[in-house]
């Protein structure tokens, strides 16, 4: 059973995500984040400057986390303190990516979440959300106020169940691949990350804990 809030388990959520980007590589190639089918090609792993947050009291488990794996780390890697709807100055330029995982169950979260989530992203970031669909109580209302909202602002597009890993997938978990609406000079994101794919590129996690399988 997966866990709301935040929690020293790591949720089956965070552990789907990680093997859906695991199976098709890290970033992910534009045909994994369609449904068009795309080939098949080799998984491959770029080097990352990855920020992952969490409150003050969690600070102490991801930097032992982060230290516990530090020999996997390619690019570089710090734990930094993020509470949803207060300034995120110090987290700028935009990330190219922001993972998200179990983040969507309280209702007074929502609009902290998404003011984050929007001084957060540049034209270019891709925001990977994996979530578990509640079925109990306000739950309904709570994940579909969050997306009506976050649609004001971002497209969005479902990662199919039959992309993700056999092991894990559940018909009640979903991979949403969301990025801000275009506007007037913007460009697509998917063009950027192809034409810098041999240079760093920054991901931040958005209380997603950082573990090894």
């Amino acid at each position: 059973e997966s866990t709301a809030g935040t929690e020293t388990d790591v949720p089956k959520v965070t552990v789907l995500l990680w093997k859906w980007l695991e199976a098709v590589g890290f970033p992910p190639p534009a045909a994994a984040l369609t449904e068009r089918k795309g080939e098949k090609k080799k998984t491959a792993f770029f080097r990352a400057n990855v920020t992952v947050t969490d409150l003050e009291e969690l600070q102490e488990l991801l930097k032992v986390n982060i230290e516990n794996n530090k020999h996997l780390v390619t690019g570089s890697v710090r734990a930094k303190v993020l509470k949803w709807g207060e300034d995120v100055t110090e987290f700028q330029p935009p990330p190219d990516y922001i993972l998200m995982a179990d983040c969507i169950y309280y209702e007074e979260s929502l609009e902290p979440l998404l003011k984050t989530l929007k001084d957060l992203t540049g034209p270019n970031t891709c925001v990977l959300c994996c979530y578990e669909q509640r079925t109990m109580g306000k739950n309904p209302e709570i994940e579909r106020k969050y997306f009506e909202l976050l649609q004001r602002d971002f497209e969005l597009e479902k990662i199919p169940l039959d992309k993700h890993d056999e092991e894990y997938r559940s018909e009640d978990i979903h991979i949403m691949n969301i990025h801000r609406k275009p506007t007037v000079g913007s460009f697509n994101w998917f063009k950027n990350i192809a034409r810098n794919s041999e240079l760093p590129f920054t991901c931040h996690g958005l209380s997603l804990p950082w573990f090894k399988l």
